[in-house]
C-alpha cells in the first residue's frame, strides 16, 4: 500500500510503498476513505515534543473507511463493505479497565494508539483497527463526515467534563478544529453565550457557523469584554490552543470561581503561577480524548441533521499532496481542517 511516512524531525513526509497490514483475530482491516490532519500530528514531528514520533511511523488518527478484512474472532460480527469511523485506540483486552469494559481513551494501560507512533495510522491506503473501535456509519453520513467524528468527539468530551449548566457563559480561547467542536457542543447543549477569542479573522467567521454568539479581541483583557456582552464574566473558559504560557495567561484573566478546561495540547514544559488559582479559587480540568459513547453520539447527531459539520473542512487533498499540505500547516493561513481523500 502507499502511505505517508515520517522520516525524522525537520524532514517532510515521504510517500512510499509499505507492506499491507493484516488484521489480527480481534481486528478489522479498513480501506481508508478520508483522514484529517490533526495539530497533534504536527506537534509530534517537532524537535521540542515530549512525545517524539519514531522515524518510519505513519500518522493519521481521524479517519473513516470501508471494512475490507475481518479478523477470525470477529467473523459474523462484521462484514466487508461496512462503513465505519475508526476509534484510534486498540485495547489490550487484559488490564483491569478492559476487564470491566471501560473503553475510555487512556483507561487501558496496555493500549496502542493508531497513528501515534505505536501502530500505523490512516495516512495510508489501508489501516487496521480494533473490533470495538469500529463505529458504523449510517448511509446518510458521508465518509468525510465520518472522518470528522474524532475531532468532534474531542470537543464533546471536553464540554461533558466541564459539567456545564444550561444558560452558562462560555469563553473559548482558540478557534481551530478543537475550539470549533467545543463551541458547537457548548451551544448545542445549552450555553447562552459562546464567546470566542481568536486572532485570525477567517477563523472567527467560521466560529460563528459553529455556535459562537460573539467574538472578542484577544489582545485586550478578556473578562471585561465578556462582561460587556453577557453582563458577567465567563463561567467556563476552554483553552483550546496549547501554546506555552497560555494557560497561565488564562488563569490571570479568569474571574474568581471560574472553571478552566484545558483542551489544548501543550507538548512542552510550561509554567503557571499557582497563587493565582488559589486566590481566585479557580478549577482546572484537564481533558483527554473521548469515550466510545461520544463517537456514537456525534454520529447520531450528524445522521439526524441536528448538527452541520462539513464546513469545518477548508481543504481537500489527495495522498500525494499530503507532505506539502502538512508542512504548510506549521504556519497556517486560511486552513482549518485539511482532509485527505483516497
Amino acid at each position: 500500500m502507499r502511505a505517508a511516512v515520517f522520516k525524522g524531525v525537520g524532514q517532510p513526509l515521504v510517500i512510499e510503498t509499505v507492506e499491507d497490514p493484516a488484521p489480527k483475530p480481534h481486528q478489522l482491516l479498513l480501506k481508508v476513505h478520508h483522514c484529517g490532519i490533526c495539530g497533534s500530528d504536527l506537534h509530534m514531528t517537532e524537535a521540542h515534543s515530549i512525545q517524539p514520533l519514531p522515524a518510519g511511523s505513519v500518522m493519521g488518527h481521524e479517519f473513516s473507511g470501508e471494512i475490507v478484512g475481518v479478523g477470525t474472532a470477529l467473523k459474523g460480527k462484521f462484514r466487508e463493505g461496512q462503513r465505519v469511523a475508526g476509534f484510534p485506540y486498540i485495547q489490550c483486552g487484559e488490564c483491569d479497565a478492559c476487564r470491566r469494559g471501560d473503553l475510555t481513551f487512556g483507561a487501558c494501560t496496555g493500549a496502542v494508539g493508531i497513528g501515534l507512533g505505536q501502530h500505523h495510522g490512516a495516512y495510508a491506503e489501508l489501516v487496521t483497527i480494533g473490533g470495538n473501535g469500529a463505529h458504523l456509519l449510517p448511509d446518510i453520513v458521508s465518509f468525510e463526515e465520518g472522518a470528522l467524528v474524532e475531532p468532534l468527539a474531542v470537543g464533546l468530551h471536553a464540554v461533558d467534563m466541564a459539567k456545564m449548566e444550561r444558560g452558562a457563559t462560555v469563553l473559548v480561547v482558540g478557534a481551530g478544529p478543537v475550539g470549533l467542536a467545543v463551541m458547537l457542543w457548548a451551544r448545542f447543549l445549552g450555553a447562552r453565550h459562546v464567546i470566542v477569542s481568536e486572532m485570525a479573522e477567517n477563523r472567527r467567521a467560521t466560529a460563528a457557523r459553529f455556535g459562537a454568539t460573539d467574538a472578542i479581541d484577544p489582545k485586550k483583557p478578556l473578562t471585561p469584554q465578556v462582561e460587556a456582552i453577557a453582563g458577567k464574566g465567563p463561567d467556563i473558559i476552554f483553552e483550546c490552543v496549547g501554546a506555552p504560557g497560555l494557560l497561565n495567561t488564562v488563569m490571570m484573566e479568569a474571574p474568581r470561581g471560574a472553571k478552566i478546561v484545558v483542551a489544548g495540547v501543550c507538548q512542552q514544559m510550561d509554567q503557571i503561577l499557582p497563587l493565582i488559582g488559589i486566590v481566585k479559587e479557580l478549577t482546572l480540568q484537564f481533558v483527554l480524548g473521548y469515550r466510545p459513547a461520544d463517537f456514537d453520539y456525534v454520529i447520531e447527531m450528524i445522521a439526524k441533521d441536528r448538527v452541520e459539520v462539513a464546513h469545518m473542512i477548508t481543504d481537500k487533498i489527495g495522498l500525494d499532496e499530503l507532505p506539502a499540505a502538512f508542512e504548510a500547516l506549521r504556519k497556517p493561513t486560511t486552513q482549518c481542517k485539511v482532509m485527505v481523500g483516497f
